[in-house]
């Protein structure tokens, strides 16, 4: 039986499959920084607010003095914001912050509802500022959708990398971002994650291959969804497709699959996992199992605000000399 069942090109954001909900990638080259951590170029052109059409190899999204998405609530599932290049500035409704980035992670469960701001910060002011971001949306199950909001810290230094080297020598790099490779552990998820029982073989990679680099992805068990978004490269070749960049390759997890790399170094994002099977109503920033509970979220937010907001502006930033830090809901602060 061939691996591949299908391949499409990507959209955005990224379509995935259950329990994942989307993936939106964001890269974005920012000139150098000003004293206010904005860009320090004019703004004049830009749809401010609602910046999302690339301008001079950037956009502000919905920042409108700093890039990102200003304070803004989420309830019912969780995200997983990969920050492979530049850092984000986290702010939210528990009194909860951070700035991470260059290779962390963070894995925030929304819950019952939370209200977050994610502000890209451009600390560098002698030199450009380039940034490179997945936020992957993983749903809850209905038995965990009004948990606790949580957010963890998984630190670039603590998650686990693969140098591996094909028959040729040619090198390929795979980061364990969740579940396991080679009988390695990621970190925990968040401890009410989907992702948190190993029965549910989440698994998402980040890997790098080296010009002509082949490398064999290991087979799972049945039922397990699994895709490869193909994001930066020329082309890979696999059971005799030649697949262009910018493509998903939706896999049977149950077969080992190769992937033989072009001549041009590729990327590749794998997002594998057990359905929920549950059904899904989604409304913005708010996913749950039918539209009787979305009325009550958007009704509950109109009343609390998910705790209001007690940061001085909804696009808080943090000091310019903060470095990379985890302060928690308790207060207890962590700095790297």
């Amino acid at each position: 039986m061939p691996a591949i069942i299908k391949i499409k090109p990507l959209g955005f954001p990224w379509e995935t499959s259950d329990p994942f909900l989307f993936c939106a990638y964001h890269e974005d080259h920012y000139p150098k920084g000003n004293d206010e951590l904005g860009p320090d170029v004019s703004l004049e052109g830009r749809n401010l607010g609602q910046d999302f059409i690339i301008k001079d190899g950037w956009r502000m999204y919905h920042g409108t003095r700093i890039p990102g998405f200003p304070a803004h609530p989420h309830r019912g599932f969780e995200t997983v914001t990969i920050v492979q290049k530049g850092l984000v500035d986290h702010s939210d409704s528990l009194g909860a912050a951070g700035r991470f980035g260059n290779g962390d992670v963070q894995w925030m469960t929304a819950g019952k509802g939370v209200q977050h701001s994610e502000m890209f910060p451009l600390l560098n002011t002698e030199k450009e500022n380039p940034f490179l971001l997945f936020q992957i949306w993983l749903n809850l199950p209905k038995d965990k959708k009004m948990v606790a909001p949580h957010f963890k810290m998984l630190w670039n230094e603590e998650i686990p990398k693969f140098f591996l080297k094909d028959e040729n020598g040619n090198e390929i790099e795979i980061i364990l971002i969740a579940g396991k490779l080679n009988g390695k552990m990621a970190p925990d998820p968040a401890p009410d994650s989907w992702a948190s029982n190993p029965d549910n073989n989440i698994n998402i990679w980040t890997i790098k291959m080296a010009p002509n680099a082949a490398y064999t992805i290991p087979k799972t068990s049945e039922g397990i969804n699994r895709s490869l978004y193909f994001f930066k490269g020329d082309e890979i070749t696999s059971e005799g497709y030649t697949i262009p960049v910018n493509h998903e390759i939706i896999l049977n997890a149950n077969q080992k699959f190769e992937i033989i790399n072009g001549g041009t170094e590729a990327h590749i994002l794998m997002l594998q996992g057990k359905p929920i099977n549950e059904s899904v109503v989604k409304h913005g920033p708010f996913v749950m199992n039918n539209q009787i509970e979305i009325r009550e979220a958007i009704h509950e937010y109109q009343q609390t605000e998910f705790g209001g907001w007690p940061w001085p502006s909804l696009d808080h930033v943090h000091h310019k000399s903060k470095g990379r830090f985890a302060m928690y809901p308790n207060g207890k602060e962590i700095n790297r």
